[in-house]
């Protein structure tokens, strides 16, 4: 992405019909270009306006008006971009929509490219690097906590902190260097003793960081929960007791789901995403066969998985308390490092004392009815427990970008590296080495160190118009 001044020009909301439209300029003469296809009801040229003003009027192409409009004007550098910006609200018809983009381009636009509004953005030094990728988070959010996490790292939360962090070790680096000047002298300007404790105190700082990215990569992206069990045991059920809505067939013949169902719901502000999977039987069903190869693959996806069962099964005798235990320990075994809930469901069928024997026989048991929808929002209250929602409840930075990941580990393997030449007593030009690049690294996550194929990779990802 190569940016230039031209103005540019972009459909800034959703494409399609509705009520209204708002098509975005931005560029130098992004106001002067606006004004000559704009009439102002009261008169007025836009260029004579206050900026952060709203402007009745028409939008008009030679003799032909092609709709009545507001045009709200932003001065440099009080904009969005940093730059002269227009948007121009009209009525909603796709129709209009092209014929005034068409217009703009013809009378000295270029079409917007993905994402050019917030380059600009931060080339023009409205947003650092962080806050710029925050912005694409904050489009993408479907939910309270990913919403949350994108606000305040928009606001600048992520990168103050990292801020800080980058200052105190380039205040530190500036000593060092400043030791080389005078190596022959053999003299220290860094107090080794407070080097080292900074050293310890950002090392802290950053695998608290490190660490939050896992909370947050489920919180951006959804937590996957596998349904499995043998069929006919109500997983398509509990499916849509959770969903509220009947999206999973439901069948009293064994094998209907033969095809993985997903679907998502919002419990407590994080996404859940559910998969209802095929039943695990043996089965000479070719096609049956290759819905429980799914099923496999899915649990592998899944973070957590949920066992279900047919309580009443157990005591109509049609299965046994021992077969149910040997196959939870079977996916106990096949992933251990997943959390596995069990679930005895259809337990409106079955009596008290059948209930008792289950919870005394299978340990941690969750009892529900699917179809009666009893235990649902206790299933749903356990599944948000496996969720630290602590670090979001107090505010506290939560790492949801893959690439500040990345960065973050590297900047803390330069850490290490440093502390390790403290103690090791190495000499100030070996130190300045590591430091610059943990620099390096700090300076990546926020912009201060980018180039043109990495901007390029992250505003390709941007909506057009944003």
């Amino acid at each position: 992405m190569i940016y230039n001044d031209n103005t540019i020009v972009a459909l800034a909301t959703p494409s399609g019909a509705g009520a209204i439209a708002i098509i975005r300029l931005s560029g130098k003469e992004a106001i002067a270009i606006a004004e000559k296809q704009f009439k102002s009801i009261s008169g007025k040229l836009l260029s004579k306006q206050a900026t952060h003003t709203i402007h009745l009027g028409h939008i008009v192409d030679g003799d032909r008006t092609l709709d009545e409009v507001l045009v709200s004007i932003f001065k440099d550098p009080n904009s969005y971009t940093g730059e002269n910006v227009v948007e121009i609200s009209c009525h909603g018809s796709n129709y209009i929509q092209q014929e005034i983009i068409q217009l703009f381009l013809r009378h000295g636009c270029r079409m917007a490219m993905a994402g050019e509004f917030t380059l600009r953005a931060f080339l023009n030094g409205k947003l650092d690097l962080s806050q710029a990728e925050a912005v694409a988070d904050l489009i993408a959010s479907d939910n309270e906590a990913s919403h949350q996490i994108a606000m305040q790292q928009m606001r600048g939360g992520f990168s103050s902190e990292i801020a800080k962090l980058r200052e105190e070790l380039l205040n530190f680096a500036s000593l060092i260097e400043l030791e080389l000047d005078f190596a022959e002298e053999d003299v220290e300007f860094a107090d080794r003793t407070q080097f080292k404790t900074l050293i310890e105190r950002i090392s802290v700082v950053l695998k608290g960081l490190i660490d939050s990215f896992a909370v947050g990569n489920v919180i951006k992206n959804g937590i996957p929960v596998a349904i499995v069990g043998e069929p006919n045991v109500g997983k398509s059920t509990l499916l849509n007791a959770l969903l509220n809505e009947e999206r999973a067939i439901v069948s009293d013949i064994a094998g209907t789901t033969r095809d993985a169902i997903e679907d998502e719901i919002i419990i407590g502000g994080i996404g859940f995403r559910f998969i209802d999977t095929a039943g695990i039987r043996e089965t000479k069903d070719a096609i049956e066969s290759i819905g429980i190869k799914k099923t496999f693959e899915k649990i592998e996806q899944a973070q957590v998985v949920v066992y279900l069962f047919d309580a009443n099964s157990v005591f109509s005798k049609k299965s046994s308390i021992s077969s149910i235990k040997i196959e939870i320990e079977k996916i106990k075994n096949k992933y251990p490092q997943k959390p596995l809930i069990v679930i005895a469901n259809k337990i409106d069928v079955i009596s008290e004392k059948e209930l008792n024997e289950l919870t005394n026989e299978i340990n941690d048991i969750k009892l529900i009815s699917a179809k009666t929808k009893k235990g649902i929002e206790a299933l749903k209250n356990m599944l948000l427990s496996f969720v630290n929602t602590g670090a979001l409840k107090n505010n506290d930075t939560i790492v949801t970008n893959t690439r500040h990941y990345d960065s973050l580990l590297k900047a803390l393997e330069e850490i290490v590296k440093v502390k390790y030449g403290i103690e090791s007593g190495l000499s100030g030009d070996l130190l300045a080495i590591d430091i610059r690049q943990a620099l390096y690294y700090f300076g990546e996550i926020t912009g201060e160190i980018s180039n043109d194929d990495l901007l390029g990779n992250i505003f390709a990802n941007f909506c057009i118009g944003k």
